[in-house]
């Protein structure tokens, strides 16, 4: 898959992380066995899908990760990278003329609403004992009052997100990971700690090295 090929399918990219979350969870994750590095010095980031400026929200932040954990990196938008007419060899053409040695691209799954229902057993009726109506205990001491149970149902939401990280050069993917974000809220909310995750993931195989 090109480059440009892959950009049409991350053009869907953020819009699980324009509500952000409260809690991004990595569900799965594959790597390049056959990348033997070197480490990757530089990374052009890219994402889609939503407006142009939650997009340049979530790049520039994720980049702003990146730097700060010792690796250069630059914004896709600032390439005209989300240009719907660029063709795939000028993608390409832009993307190596950084000098980047990768392409990280994110695509949206799905957002799913899910319910779920717990019981909790609570003590309800009325007693009997002392008093005219009853009272919560029986004589020698022992509750009487009987267990209800009672539902509670809850909804929230759940976005998975997959990341893509290629390799400019060979132009393959070296590793690939969805990602399960709950209860959305903003880009620029959740975007630093999605990146941490991402960068975290990245950096446990080699693929960049952290300062």
């Amino acid at each position: 898959m090109g480059l440009r090929s892959t950009w049409v399918w991350a053009a869907v990219a953020l819009a699980a992380l324009v509500s952000g979350c409260e809690t991004t969870t990595l569900r799965s994750a594959w790597f390049d066995t056959e990348f033997t590095g070197p480490p990757m010095r530089k990374i052009v980031v890219l994402g889609g899908g939503i407006s142009s400026t939650d997009s340049r929200v979530f790049e520039d932040q994720f980049v702003e990760k990146l730097r700060a954990a010792g690796v250069d990196a630059v914004a896709g938008y600032t390439l005209g990278l989300g240009d719907d007419k660029l063709g795939n060899d000028a993608f390409a053409a832009k993307v190596n003329d950084t000098g980047a040695q990768g392409l990280l691209l994110v695509r949206l799954l799905g957002v799913d609403t899910r319910t779920q229902v717990t019981t909790t057993m609570v003590q309800g009726g009325m007693g009997w004992g002392h008093g005219p109506w009853g009272g919560p205990w029986a004589a020698g001491g022992t509750s009487m009052r009987t267990l209800v149970p009672v539902q509670h149902v809850t909804q929230y939401d759940v976005a998975a997100v997959e990341t893509k990280l290629f390799q400019v050069q060979t132009r393959q993917v070296v590793w690939a990971a969805t990602t399960s974000t709950q209860n959305p809220r903003t880009v620029a909310r959740e975007t630093p700690a999605f990146a941490d995750l991402i960068i975290g993931q990245l950096a446990s195989r080699n693929i960049i090295e952290r300062k």
